[in-house]
This record gives structure tokens, C-alpha cells and sequence, in this order.
């Protein structure tokens, strides 16, 4: 090679190894740069005082400190559609700079999967933060829904029809419980309109409703804990995916009914995704440094002393999930064979 060549090459490739290990501090700066003096809004896909508001309320409080340039952060609630307003909106209106991130139901995330037409969107190109919460999601009636139910069983021997309020057709509010209508042959009937689950508890103390599936672990440690501790809510069905959550007590979960294979598989498609309980989800398009940044933010902000203080001052322990494993476990879920996803959606579409 010619001596001058060789410099050349030499030089070339000094410096593209400098470039190479500056980058983080280079990306870093950008995003730093980027965000000073700016704001991040949070728009949540739920009404005011349920469990999605009060985490997202909670995490707000304490991630500036960690997204770099430590912009303002506030909250929208921007509820409709079981949240399915909001994902669509994060997916095709919001700016595409991770200046607005959505918070919205899981349940909701797989509506692609079944062919919903009102999903505008595409899962697997949204930029996925993370999850504040890997949380259990069970179903309650207002005081035994006034027939002494305590179980799944109890709900399907029940004589009257126990009436389940929700907000949306894809949220796990009318899911959940048409699952075991449909499956179990539970005697139930679920009516949308809610704006959330403090209004579907306010509905169900008038009377007017008898149970909700907007029930974690979280919830009714937090938003709900008189009216747990009271025995007004009483928690009757969990759907953990092998595991039980003991605050629930003698909750039946569901797993533990179920008789063949198949009936396994649609569980398994329709109740895990609710254990990415508080998913943050940025438009396709934002720039990956400040996704990088943001997926950073998230976990760093969960485990904030601050943050945690904060979690335990409303017992609960929040466990999240990053933005990678979020993207992966969408991925699983969206490669179920077709037939059990057809039959699954049979199952949580027929009222």
C-alpha cells in the first residue's frame, strides 16, 4: 500500500474509532440539548383516580430528574375507547419527537391482532418505553353482587345476571369478563359508557352496577383499600399466568378452571398481556437516542428512593419491565397461531 494511503486509512480509522466511543456522550448531549426547557406530556388513555391515573401521576412526579436536560412533566387524561383513543392517538397525531408519550391498556395493544378496524395502528412500530407495573389483574363484585359470590364458581352458579361495567369493547373491562361468559358460562352481562374504574365503583355503590374487572393488586391497595378492607369489594377471579396473588385471598384463578389445551392457549393470549400493567409507549418515528434515553429514564425513575417512598406510601411495590422486554412479549403474543387467536376473539367479542 502507499505510504500516503496508509496514512490516510490510519487516520480514517482513528477517527471513526473516536467517533465511535464518543458517541453515548454525543447522544447524550443531543437529547440534553433537545429537552432543556421543554416539557413531556404523559396522556393517559383512562379517566381521573383509577390505577392507570395514579401510577402515571406518581411516575410523573420524579422522572425529570432522569430524563437528561430534566424537562417539566405533566399528565393528560384523554380517556375513550378503553384507551384505544389514546394509542391512536400517540401512534398517528402526536409529535414524533418524545415530547408525548402514551399510557394505555395492554388489552388494547392487541387489538391489531384481532382485526379491530378501530386500532389505527400498528403494535410492533410503536416505540415502547417500558412498563411502570407488572401487576395481577382480577375482577370484584360491589358486596357479593347481593348473591354472596366470593369465586368464579359462586359468579357461575349465580341466578341473577351480575351486571359488569366498562369502558371500551378492547378494554380488559369488557374482556375479561366475556371470557368467562363464553368460556365458563358465567351468568353475566358487561355495559360500556364508564369513563373509568372510580366512576364504575361510584356506579356500582348507586346501584346501578353489581362488578368491575378493574381490579390489580395495586388498585386495591391504593384507590380502593376502604372499600376492599370493608368487604364492600370483593375480589373474585385473578388471572395470573401461574401465579396467584395473595392479597386476593380465595379470588379462583382462572388457569385453575380451565379443562383442554386450547382453552389454556386463549387464557394465556387474552389474560397475559395484562401483566404489562402500565405500559409507556412513545410514536413510531422518535429519534432513538431519546428512546434510548427514555427506555433509561423510566427504569432509573422506578428505582428513584423517592419514587419508591412514594410507591410504598400507597402499598405498592412497582415492578417494571423494560422497553425491550415489552417489545418482546408483544412479539410472542402477536405470533399465536391464527386458529386460537380466531377462537380467542370469539370468545371476548360476543356480548
Amino acid at each position: 500500500m502507499d505510504p500516503s494511503l496508509r496514512t490516510v486509512v490510519k487516520f480514517a480509522y482513528f477517527a471513526a474509532a473516536a467517533a465511535f466511543f464518543a458517541s453515548p456522550q454525543v447522544f447524550a448531549d443531543e437529547v440534553a440539548d433537545y429537552y432543556k426547557g421543554k416539557q413531556i406530556t404523559f396522556q393517559i388513555g383512562f379517566g381521573v383516580g383509577g390505577g392507570y391515573d395514579t401510577t402515571a401521576r406518581l411516575v410523573a412526579r420524579h422522572f425529570s430528574r432522569h430524563v437528561p436536560g430534566n424537562p417539566n412533566v405533566i399528565v393528560q387524561n384523554v380517556p375513550g375507547a378503553g384507551s384505544l383513543k389514546a394509542a391512536n392517538a400517540i401512534y398517528n397525531t402526536s409529535p414524533k419527537d418524545g415530547s408525548v408519550l402514551g399510557i394505555f391498556s395492554s388489552v388494547a395493544a392487541m387489538s391489531p391482532l384481532y382485526g379491530n378496524k378501530s386500532a389505527k395502528f400498528r403494535t410492533d412500530r410503536f416505540e415502547w418505553i417500558g412498563s411502570m407495573h407488572r401487576d395481577i389483574q382480577g375482577c370484584a363484585v360491589w358486596k357479593g353482587a347481593g348473591q354472596g359470590i366470593k369465586t368464579i364458581p359462586d359468579m357461575i352458579k349465580a341466578k341473577k345476571t351480575v351486571i359488569f361495567g366498562s369502558n371500551g369493547p378492547t378494554n380488559p373491562l369488557t374482556v375479561f369478563p366475556l371470557f368467562m361468559k363464553n368460556v365458563l358460562g358465567a351468568n353475566l352481562k358487561v355495559v360500556h359508557g364508564y369513563k373509568g374504574t372510580k366512576e364504575i365503583n361510584l356506579a356500582m355503590q348507586k346501584g346501578e352496577l353489581n362488578a368491575t374487572c378493574g381490579m390489580y393488586e395495586s388498585t386495591v391497595s391504593n384507590a380502593f383499600k376502604h372499600d376492599f378492607d370493608a368487604g364492600n369489594i370483593v375480589v373474585f377471579a385473578q388471572f395470573g399466568v401461574g401465579r396467584k396473588i395473595p392479597v386476593f385471598g380465595q379470588a379462583t384463578n382462572i388457569f385453575e378452571l380451565l379443562k383442554t389445551e386450547e382453552e389454556k392457549q386463549m387464557a394465556k393470549l387474552v389474560f397475559g398481556p395484562a401483566e404489562i400493567t402500565r405500559p409507556l409507549a412513545a410514536p413510531p418515528g422518535t429519534p432513538k437516542a431519546r428512546v434510548a434515553a427514555l427506555r433509561k429514564a423510566l427504569l432509573d425513575t422506578m428505582k428513584d428512593p423517592a419514587m419508591i417512598a412514594d410507591g410504598k406510601k400507597v402499598k405498592t411495590v412497582f415492578e417494571p419491565i423494560s422497553g425491550d422486554e415489552v417489545a418482546a412479549m408483544f412479539r410472542e403474543y402477536f405470533s399465536t397461531p391464527k386458529a386460537v387467536v380466531d377462537k380467542s376473539y370469539q370468545m371476548i367479542s360476543k356480548m
